[in-house]
């Protein structure tokens, strides 16, 4: 059976996880999964990797700690952020492959606006070409140490908890948003890595319809 779509709307940052916690903490054998989609005020969140040093000026926006892997990212207005709520032992696959298949949701999303996303090893999100996200060709791997991100620019962040075999936290997708907040941080803890989103992309389209896409995307991908 496929996840629940919840939709959440604008949501504070530390309302959504808390409730994200107390609902995985409260689950039974039977609880349906879920899918919560939502918008945030803007925000940094810290990961349980994080590092003070890659918060390089909040100025007025807050910094909340919180317990998902990864290090800083940026939430805000014109993201769509997804929370899957998933019941692992029951789907019948790990961590690992819970990340593959919400990667491989974004990936599909973007497909369908005609951007081609790409992974990049050993740092989890989506990427897209800066020059020309709309090409095809693949990335030339490996990439030497230090140009892991050269010509790229991050469009998806990602960054999961799993507590009793069953996950929260989630993946952002940069939808039309005020970017200037990630000059503010090293994102993911990596200095220089440029962030976009779909309409510096050239891909006009509203919040609604792309968290609908992704949505639709995720519940069939983790279903079990």
């Amino acid at each position: 059976m496929q996840p629940e779509l919840v939709w959440r709307g604008r949501l504070d940052y530390a309302t959504a996880f808390e409730e994200m916690r107390a609902f995985t903490d409260a689950r039974t054998a039977g609880t349906p999964d879920q899918i919560w989609l939502c918008e945030h005020p803007p925000v940094f969140t810290q990961g349980l990797a994080g590092k003070a040093e890659h918060v390089l000026a909040a100025g007025d926006i807050p910094v909340v700690q919180t317990n998902r892997g990864g290090q800083v990212t940026y939430h805000g207005p014109g993201q769509v952020v997804a929370y899957p709520l998933i019941d692992l032992q029951r789907a019948g696959y790990f961590v690992k492959e819970l990340v593959y298949r919400i990667e491989e949701a974004v990936l599909r999303t973007l497909a369908g606006y005609g951007v081609t996303g790409h992974r990049v090893a050993g740092a989890p999100g989506i990427y897209v070409r800066l020059d020309d996200p709309f090409a095809h060709a693949a990335l030339n791997e490996p990439r030497l140490p230090g140009q892991e991100f050269a010509g790229l620019g991050k469009i998806a962040a990602l960054g999961i908890k799993v507590s009793r075999h069953c996950s929260y936290h989630g993946v952002a997708l940069n939808v039309a948003m005020d970017l200037e907040p990630f000059h503010r941080i090293n994102p993911c803890g990596y200095s220089g890595l440029q962030t976009v989103d779909l309409a510096s992309c050239g891909v006009h389209t509203s919040w609604e319809e792309a968290a609908q896409r992704l949505g639709g995307m995720l519940a069939s991908r983790l279903a079990p």
